[in-house]
């Protein structure tokens, strides 16, 4: 199949170009208009046609209905084209989906209910409308070779759109690539039968990718203590507010907080968190050197939560780094500490690597991302946990304490992915 563009200072200038050249047997696909008549300007409209390589060379009776009397595909349906793959099996392990029986069903309900509202045969040309339209939809979405899948098979068209989306999204190539594998191995095939269930399934796989660590709340004999950890300027601190307030004031059982601060290279920072100890009336211990660390807990050992603010640094600063690990290390007391890194989700992935690769040695636990609201690809978030396989246990989504703040959830950030940050659905 190959797409012809023809343009024309009229839409049938454009179209007799098209017809000269590919005669009846094409598809139209796109009429637009790329300039408007303005003073010295000739207006300028575009149509974009797809058409047999082989009918090019061997012209035949056309099938298809004149191009003049053609509608542009994009108006006629976005549902799917079932084609090419025989690799499927069985249902996959991987997603662990059934969605055969739910397809079967909404299908069902939804032909009985064309039966009632309309005559039969209209139903059923109007879904051979839909499967058409979105026939012509995949074909536009197959012209990414340049950045196609190095797999030992072909991508089936049905795919092309999802791959475009997680890759545009900062997702690496060579973990979606990986998905591709599985997807084409395992996804069954009465599933490629439209878009949606297509779409479905890969949320099912994105969803398997993210692991989350549930909050856990203390005990009569236990305590949580939180350190956070990662670059300057990501929300270190900000962030222990918002986990402050929410253990304080938001959860059923308002909790006991403590606050240490190991930030003591910025006054600012201090201060900020004086200032909302002083509002949330949470008790706050300072430390400067590793041995005052432990004094610092049990000071606060009358709390619930104890949260720790540390320096903020950059990720390839090794003193501050170690500074923290003494801090760490110096721990004499019974408590354990949960160790969260705390980055950005607007950086790309291969500097949250590095980020994650120089705080490793702190032994983190779990990962809260921030910035949420500030980025359009979370696909960068989806490598990194898949890469390290450590969960996720809180997003930040702004600057507003202490609303901004969500426990994580793997539904949220694969909506994050496929449809964009959407504040008015949290």
């Amino acid at each position: 199949m190959k797409i012809l563009t023809f343009s024309g200072k009229t839409p049938t200038e454009a179209l007799k170009k098209a017809q000269a050249v590919v005669g009846e047997d094409a598809m139209l696909i796109e009429t637009r208009e790329i300039q408007k008549k303005a003073l010295g300007k000739e207006p300028l409209y575009e149509i974009v046609v797809a058409v047999d390589e082989k009918e090019m060379q061997t012209p035949q009776k056309s099938k298809q209905r004149p191009l003049e009397m053609q509608k542009p595909v994009k108006q006629e349906s976005e549902d799917v084209f079932y084609n090419i793959s025989k690799a499927a099996r069985q249902i996959s392990e991987i997603a662990k989906v059934s969605n055969s029986e739910t397809y079967e069903k909404d299908k069902n309900e939804k032909n009985a209910t064309l039966e009632v509202a309309q005559p039969k045969e209209l139903g059923e040309i109007k879904a051979e409308l839909s499967k058409l339209g979105d026939r012509v939809k995949l074909i536009q979405n197959m012209f990414w070779q340049e950045r196609s899948p190095n797999l030992d098979r072909a991508i089936p068209p049905e795919f092309a759109e999802i791959y475009k989306m997680a890759l545009e999204s900062g997702m690496n190539k060579e973990h979606l690539d990986e998905m591709m594998h599985l997807s084409l191995e395992h996804m069954p095939l009465k599933m490629r039968e439209n878009s949606e269930t297509v779409k479905r399934y890969f949320k099912s796989i994105l969803r398997k990718m993210v692991p989350v660590r549930m909050e856990t709340l203390p005990t009569s004999t236990t305590k949580k203590v939180i350190m956070l950890v990662g670059p300057t300027g990501v929300g270190k601190t900000t962030s222990i507010a918002k986990l402050a307030a929410r253990y304080s004031y938001l959860m059923e059982k308002r909790y006991k907080v403590g606050l240490v601060v190991l930030d003591t290279y910025r006054i600012g920072a201090v201060e900020q968190l004086m200032q909302y100890a002083r509002m949330m009336k949470l008790g706050i211990e300072t430390v400067v050197d590793p041995p005052e660390f432990s004094s610092a807990l049990n000071s606060l050992r009358y709390c619930d939560y104890i949260l720790i603010d540390t320096m903020g640094s950059s990720p390839y600063d090794k003193n501050k780094i170690e500074k923290i690990y003494e801090c760490l290390n110096s721990n004499t007391t019974e408590f354990s500490i949960d160790v969260v890194l705390v980055i950005p989700s607007s950086i790309k992935y291969e500097d949250l690597k590095a980020t994650y690769d120089n705080f490793e040695p702190l032994d983190v636990d779990t990962m809260m991302f921030t910035k949420l609201d500030e980025t359009r690809g979370f696909g960068n978030i989806f490598s990194l946990v898949y890469e390290t396989k450590k969960p996720i246990s809180y997003f930040s989504v702004g600057q507003e304490v202490p609303e901004d703040l969500i426990v994580a959830n793997s539904d949220f950030l694969v909506e994050c992915l496929l449809h964009g940050f959407n504040r008015s659905k949290l």
